[in-house]
């Protein structure tokens, strides 16, 4: 129910976000989170978080808005009323001021009595035509409201009025309040016009009322009209709409009653046939009858006269038993020939069987008290009418279970057969009117024969039934298979069912821990078993064992219950199999053991095609997800080769399982916390994988490669163009061109391209660098695509997502105009996103892409052109060399690349650029735990020494470091003295940045390297720390004793012979205690414990001189001691004064120092972790 119920949220938060419905989704998150059901408000709770959707700046706005209280809106409102009755007294002043101005102006001006009748004219021309437009406005008025194209139109002329007139401000406002129009694009419709308002202005005048009302008019009945064709057209397309689904419906009918008109005569005439079987049968028994009394008189008549003829009584009677036998033969024929005419007609079993039970009680009219004898196969029975009867009973109950036919022809067969008897034991029988002495002997003792046959038999399976449970526990396990047919036969003939349960129990328990191929011969016999006993007592006996077996303690009776669900599934109702056995299936794939879950996956597939619908598809789809996620690497392989096509080729929903499986894949890294909290950093693009995430994911990519095949499959099916256009699976190019039109739609092609591609670059985008495990899998499937599908997909439809999602620019002419957006967007737009695509998705394109086999030379160009003449440009950044160096770095994790690698980088070191020969130096220490030793002395070693002996200093310490990284990874004595002559060489210089840069990087080495360079550099140290500091410098003096205390640190917690120690190491440290000035504090009280411990006068001191005879560590004191690694103290303490060594004359006497120090305290205190930790750093930013 879990299952379904997150399934069923799941659809529903998809359609909540798809359709935009925000609000509600977020009503289902807060309900979701009430509810406790965080499992399933992961999506919601990371779409509401997503900083793209709702920026944090906005969020915060709305919080910091003042929410307005009564007291202070009353405030603002007085305020307010006292400003404007401010204003309204200003308005007063000004207002008086104009009327005097305007009385002055009247007094002084004198108009001529002429230009006063003029202007009255002039008046009364002005008031009718006020008058007239009066009445044009009355009418216009009636109008109605704008219409949006008329909005439109009115919008641009007043936006062109304001800006002829010079209201720019105006303009501006008018562009910010019409919010649904861009006023800068107007249509060509008839009011566009230039200085549009002007036009209608003089249109307006020009034009009388008759004219505009007769316009209007028109205008109003044309859109009347319009709106009736509207209507009309859409009653014609119902109407249509309902013809055709009639028409439909009346040709279903017809049919249907053609069926049935056929069906009903085809009945009709069976019927007819059956009733002619029907009375020609009774025809024949009819005959029989009368033979069988025509017999009977014959016996009487015999009988009578036996009785005249005494003497000659044998010789009768033998002539009598061979004419009897003639006859009885004869019937036999008949009978034969009846059940062969009663096999044609299976329909009228029943009335052919009640018209046989009626013959046998006429026919079989014997004295219950006389006996009958009969000779057919040479043994005697005794039957009456009421053994009779009851073996009809006992046909007719054993033929409930079988087909129709089957049971039909087996009850005519019984009945006839007991028929055929009792006639010929009566025939015979009746010779005598009363039987011989010995006759009646051998009449009682066949009598108790069949009833004994019949207990015995029932005796046996019952004596069985009770001594199998008790011989079991005392045979050999290896022999136990053996009694499988025992208790077989006990379970399937055995009358009462707790009996039968008690031995199906034992069949599952035959074996305590059985193995594989013990419990193939238990599942075989269950399946014998199943086919036997047929669906019901499958369901009934054998299921419940699986189910009391699904929780046992071993693991193998758990694995017999897996096994059991696929195999046993065959045997019962098809509504079981989705129900129970898909239960305990289900149950199963959450045990803890490996095998058993590995086998319920197994089993899982055996199990779909036998499902009889696709109604628990989606929980099936579940369970595989959650098999695919499973922590065994067993679990994970069953479920991808056998489980997953299972699954595909069931439900036959691939586009479902892919949209899953993406979703999952960047859900399950959305889901792991940034490498940063800083907003807009590379790093907080980035995320730090769990281990769980991380195993997830990389199985999820991997059922992407194996649905790959299927998705090529579903293309070339669903391929909407002619199938000679998809060659040999590949997609050629005149395919791709037709596609491109873009007239048909390809979804199941597109796909991979618009879903797939841009779906892995936002995964690579959120990946680390340091994830190449599971960049070499989406590699992979690149490569994989590339393969599959063709060099003309690879070229013109892979090679260009994948230049866009870079940065670069790429030819678009293959893909559909309507998918050319969404390809673009992949494009990066702002720095971060530049820097970030060249770190994550560079290194695909590289691999994945170019990297197939035939696009190795233009792998080649690219490399050329991003490294050397990139370098020439003269906006290169560094920092984009770091990016770039990372993806070589990643292309040299495939051995076929390294060769082109070297050349380019050859190139690169020859060169006259600076800059590209310290990028080169670079990337030689980024490649060199990708290559062996071999190519290191023949392509790297070379490189280097040339990049050493350059002029250029920058040149020539950038290659310190990548000798240091060769160190640090080759144990070659040819090697390590190459390295060590380069180094001699750097310090010979004498400059201080040369002999900070070679002390540091062979201390990164120190772990890794050999005893000859660990001396050398301890060496080293000591003679370059005993040269007299005359530098002023504090700064450079302080760089170089941190350098010097950093390799000594990691060097004490290597294994350094005693004459290193003492002829190096301890004057390296009395060298660096001369100068205190330059140390750091914390190098200082590290070295001065190092030269306590390696000096003597400790214990420890002692009992390396002790060890170094006796063959005993020199550390198992200090391990157990106070201030040990299982002391009490912390190390953090101080450390007491060392006691003073007390000698007698026969024994020394050593009291336990608490403060001793062990080799593993010494790496701890060298900061031995960090170094590591620091270097992985160092080789993953560079």
């Amino acid at each position: 129910m879990d299952i379904e119920r997150s399934s069923l949220c799941n659809c529903v938060v998809n359609f909540l976000l798809e359709e935009k419905y925000l609000l509600t989704a977020f009503e289902l998150l807060q309900e979701l989170l009430e509810d406790g059901r965080d499992d399933q408000a992961i999506r919601l709770k990371q779409f509401f978080s997503d900083s793209t959707q709702f920026p944090p700046d906005l969020i915060s706005r709305f919080n910091s808005l003042r929410v307005a209280d009564p007291q202070s809106l009353l405030e603002e409102k007085l305020a307010l009323e006292e400003k404007l009755a401010i204003s309204d007294y200003e308005l007063r002043l000004a207002q008086e001021d104009i009327t005097k101005l305007k009385t002055d102006i009247n007094k002084k001006t004198d108009l001529p009595q002429d230009n006063l009748h003029e202007l009255d004219a002039d008046d009364n021309v002005q008031h009718g035509t006020e008058i007239q437009r009066k009445k044009r406005d009355a009418f216009l008025s009636d109008l109605g409201p704008l219409k949006d194209n008329e909005r439109r139109d009115l919008n641009c002329a007043v936006k062109e009025y304001l800006l002829l007139a010079g209201y720019r401000l105006t303009t501006m406002t008018f562009y910010e309040e019409v919010t649904d129009q861009n006023l800068d694009v107007w249509e060509n419709t008839p009011a566009c016009v230039p200085d549009a308002l002007r036009h209608y202005y003089y249109q307006y005048l020009s034009s009388t009322s008759e004219a505009a009302e007769e316009k209007i008019a028109m205008l109003r009945e044309n859109e009347s009209l319009l709106k009736a064709n509207e209507s009309l057209n859409i009653e014609k397309e119902s109407l249509l709409k309902n013809k055709e689904v009639s028409d439909g419906q009346i040709s279903l009918l017809t049919k249907s009653l053609e069926a049935v008109h056929k069906d009903l005569k085809e009945r009709e005439k069976l019927v007819q046939d059956l009733r002619k079987a029907l009375e020609h049968q009774r025809k024949e028994l009819n005959d029989c009858r009368a033979e069988i009394t025509a017999l009977k008189m014959h016996i009487e008549g015999s009988c009578s006269s036996q009785n005249l003829v005494a003497p000659d009584v044998d010789v009768v009677q033998s002539q009598s038993l061979e004419k009897y036998k003639e006859e009885i033969k004869a019937l036999r024929m008949e009978i034969e020939r009846l059940k062969a005419k009663s096999t044609n007609a299976p329909d009228s079993v029943g009335s052919v069987y009640s018209e046989s039970t009626q013959t046998e009680e006429k026919v079989v009219e014997v004295d219950e008290n006389k006996s009958v004898t009969s000779y057919p196969i040479s043994m005697v029975e005794v039957l009456n009418s009421e053994e009779v009867q009851s073996l009809a009973t006992q046909i007719l109950d054993h033929s409930t279970i079988k087909q129709p036919e089957e049971a039909s022809q087996e009850a005519l067969t019984n009945l006839s057969n007991a028929n055929n008897d009792l006639e010929n034991s009566e025939s015979i029988l009746k010779q005598n009117d009363e039987p011989t002495p010995e006759d009646s002997v051998l009449n009682l003792k066949s009598g108790c024969l069949s009833d004994e046959a019949d207990k015995m038999g029932l005796g046996t399976i019952q004596i069985l039934a009770d001594a199998l449970p008790k011989i079991v526990p005392y045979v050999l396990i290896n022999h136990r298979e053996e009694l499988l047919p025992l208790i077989m036969c006990a379970i399937e003939r055995h009358p009462d069912g707790s009996t039968r349960d008690t031995l199906t129990h034992s069949l599952f328990n035959l074996i305590k821990r059985p193995d594989e191929q013990q419990r193939k011969i238990i599942m075989d016999a269950c399946v014998t078993l199943a086919k036997n006993v047929g669906e019901m007592r499958t369901e009934m006996e054998l299921l419940p064992q699986c189910w009391e077996q699904i929780n046992h303690m071993y693991e193998e009776r758990r694995l017999l219950v897996a096994q059991s669900c696929g195999e046993l599934a065959e045997f019962v109702r098809p509504e079981i199999r989705d129900s129970l056995i898909l239960s305990i299936v289900q149950q199963l794939i959450e045990d803890a053991a490996t095998v058993v879950r590995e086998a319920a996956a197994h089993n899982l597939a055996l199990l779909l095609p036998l499902f009889p619908n696709l109604d628990k598809y989606f929980k099936v789809e579940d369970l595989m997800f959650q098999l695919v996620c499973d922590a065994s690497g067993v679990v994970v392989e069953t479920t991808l080769k056998e489980l997953l096509p299972a699954v595909i080729n069931w439900g036959n929903k691939l586009d479902h399982i892919l949209r899953v499986l993406l979703s999952y894949i960047l859900s399950s890294a959305e889901h792991c916390p940034p490498l940063s909290g800083v907003e807009g950093s590379i790093e907080s693009h980035l995320h730090v994988l769990g281990e769980r995430e991380r195993w997830n994911i990389e199985v999820l990519l991997r059922m992407l490669v194996e649905l790959l095949p299927f998705v090529q499959q579903n293309a070339i099916e669903t391929c909407p163009f002619s199938a000679a256009s998809v060659s040999e699976g590949a997609f050629p190019s005149s395919l791709l061109e037709l596609y491109a039109g873009g007239h048909v739609d390809w979804p199941a092609f597109e796909w991979m391209h618009a879903n797939c591609f841009p779906d892995l670059i936002q995964l690579a985008c959120m990946l680390p660098q340091k994830e190449d495990n599971l960049r070499n899998l989406v590699t992979k499937f690149l490569l994989a695509v590339s393969k599959n599908y063709g060099d003309s997909y690879l070229t013109h439809i892979m090679l260009p997502v994948f230049l866009v999602a870079v940065g670069d620019n790429a030819d678009l002419t293959y893909f559909p105009s309507t998918i050319h957006s969404r390809i673009k967007g992949l494009r990066p737009k702002t720095a971060v996103a530049e820097k970030l695509a060249s770190m994550c998705v560079l290194p695909l394109l590289l691999a994945g892409v170019l990297g197939s086999p035939s696009k190795h030379e233009q792998l080649a160009d690219y490399l050329r052109k991003l490294l050397v003449e990139g370098a020439m440009k003269e906006n290169h950044s560094v920092k984009c060399s770091a990016e770039i160096n990372n993806a070589v770095r990643f292309v040299c994790t495939f051995e076929e690349y390294h060769g082109m690698v070297f050349n380019i980088l050859w190139e690169m070191v020859v060169s006259s650029n600076v800059d590209m020969k310290i990028n080169a130096s670079n990337l030689l220490k980024v490649v060199v735990p990708y290559i062996d030793a071999k190519v290191a002395s023949t392509h790297v070693l070379p490189a280097l020494v040339t990049l050493g002996s350059d002029q250029n200093l920058n040149v020539k310490y950038a290659s310190i470091d990548a000798f240091g990284a060769v160190a640090q990874h080759f144990k070659n004595d040819m090697i390590v003295d190459k390295i060590r002559v380069q180094m001699d060489a750097f310090l010979e210089d004498g400059s201080h940045e040369a002999t900070v840069a070679v002390v540091r990087a062979l201390a990164v080495a120190v772990p890794h390297t050999t005893d000859r360079l660990r001396d050398y550099l301890l060496s080293k140290i000591f003679h370059l720390s005993a040269i007299p500091t005359s530098s002023s410098d504090l700064v450079r003096r302080r760089e170089k004793a941190n350098a010097y205390c950093e390799s000594i640190r990691a060097l004490d917690a290597a294994d350094l012979s005693a004459t290193s120690v003492r002829d190096f190491l301890i004057p390296a440290i009395q060298n660096l205690l001369k100068d205190p000035d330059a140390l750091d504090p914390a190098h200082k009280e590290a070295i001065e414990i190092i030269l306590k411990e390696r000096s003597g006068g400790t214990l420890e001191a002692i009992s390396k001189v002790v060890g170094a005879h006796l063959g005993i560590a020199s550390s198992v004191t200090s391990f157990f001691g106070e201030g040990g690694l299982l002391g009490k103290k912390e190390i953090s303490e101080p450390l007491p004064p060392p006691p003073e060594l007390v000698e007698s004359s026969s024994t020394v006497t050593l009291p336990v120092s608490p403060a001793e120090d062990t080799r593993f305290r010494r790496i701890m205190r060298g900061n031995f972790t960090d170094m590591l930790r620091s270097k992985g750093k160092t080789a993953e930013d560079k």
